[in-house]
């Protein structure tokens, strides 16, 4: 893509979705040969892949082709590839792998048109210490709770610079959507705008992560957090979009007859809830909040002041929004402490007032 080339791709493992987000067309493979410039391999070696590229193969391919294969030996008949070469169906070839290792004999070893190296991986002094100290990196991750971008287990791509830091955004909507909404048997997490344009699947792991961590007594994270959804029949669909309406990018979770949405704002990157069940509001997501729907009338705010004042309870932040339809509003306080049981019954008996959740 770097290059401005158009990308195909073979990998029947990989969902047209999937695809979709990364950009590239998925065609069958004899489709890939025919049509490409350059091809190269990224394959395990097995039964299925020995041999994969063979002469019957080959003479399939575009005139000109030229083949890259850094995977493992024995994918491409090396024989096969040198006749592809010489005959001038195939342009040339760049190999660092060979069926049999070390090898000091190929028939790929004479033809100016192909360029080899060794097999040498992470096998040098450099590559070495580099990978000692990515393991380390990574290992420190893991042990902080946080994502780990290259765990065989983990599924999900590396972030992106721009998907990063989003990263506590999803977990901290996750974690207030954990204490907002019980009972949910479905999450749709839709994200919108420039973030739409990437891989989001680690957006959604770390939005799990925060809604599990909060109904859960269980240690949650990356791995196993869509294990729990699955454990607990809550299906999880996940939708992309470039377009934002009101915002550059924005977060939303719906489930059961809950919603809520947040963004990143200002140079700094604030975490901001600007969508509460349909109602718009502008507050930082916090470890303890209050959620009061009432009815759309003077005097409400001060009771709800009033009452959480007299239990010594001190407003960090607030805001008040309306319904869509302007019948009834919402108070989201964020609070510095939790919310005793008998400050949300207080509130509750408290005439207009339609709800209360503390979070």
């Amino acid at each position: 893509m770097a290059f401005g080339m158009k990308i195909v791709a073979y990998d029947p493992f990989v969902s047209p979705e999937m695809a979709r987000k990364m950009n590239i067309d998925i065609v069958d493979l004899d489709t890939l040969l025919a049509v490409s410039d350059f091809v190269t391999l990224h394959v395990a070696k097995t039964p299925e892949t020995v041999g994969l590229l063979n002469a019957e193969r080959l003479a399939k391919a575009k005139k000109g082709i030229r083949i890259v294969n850094v995977a493992r030996g024995g994918i491409i008949v090396e024989s096969d590839l040198a006749d592809a070469i010489r005959s001038g169906h195939v342009g040339g070839a760049a190999i660092d792998v060979f069926d049999k290792e070390p090898t000091t004999e190929s028939p790929l070893f004479e033809l100016p048109e192909v360029v080899v190296t060794p097999h040498l991986g992470a096998s040098t002094h450099e590559a070495q210490d580099k990978a000692g100290d990515t393991i380390a990196e990574m290992v420190g991750l893991a042990l902080a709770g946080e994502f780990v971008p290259f765990a065989v287990n983990v599924n999900a791509a590396e972030a992106s610079e721009t998907v990063r830091p989003f990263l506590s955004l999803a977990e901290r909507l996750g974690a207030t959507f954990g204490g907002l909404a019980t009972g949910v048997e479905s999450l749709e997490v839709s994200y919108e705008g420039e973030i739409g344009g990437y891989d989001t699947r680690i957006l959604t792991l770390s939005l799990l992560k925060g809604f599990f961590g909060r109904i859960s007594d269980d240690p949650v994270s990356y791995v196993n957090a869509p294990k729990m959804a699955e454990e607990r029949g809550i299906t999880v669909t996940e939708t992309t979009t470039t377009t934002a309406h009101n915002f550059v990018n924005l977060i939303t979770i719906r489930g059961g007859a809950h919603s809520l949405a947040g963004t990143l704002m200002g140079l700094d990157g604030e975490a901001r809830l600007v969508m509460v069940d349909d109602h718009r509001v502008d507050v930082p997501p916090a470890n303890h909040m209050l959620v009061v729907r009432n009815d759309d009338r003077p005097g409400m705010i001060g009771l709800v002041g009033t009452i959480v004042g007299e239990a010594g309870l001190n407003i960090a932040d607030m805001d008040v929004g309306q319904a869509p339809n302007g019948a009834s509003a919402m108070m989201v306080l964020s609070i510095t402490d939790a919310v005793p049981a008998e400050v949300c019954e207080r509130l509750r008996a408290v005439e207009g007032i339609v709800s209360v959740d503390a979070i």
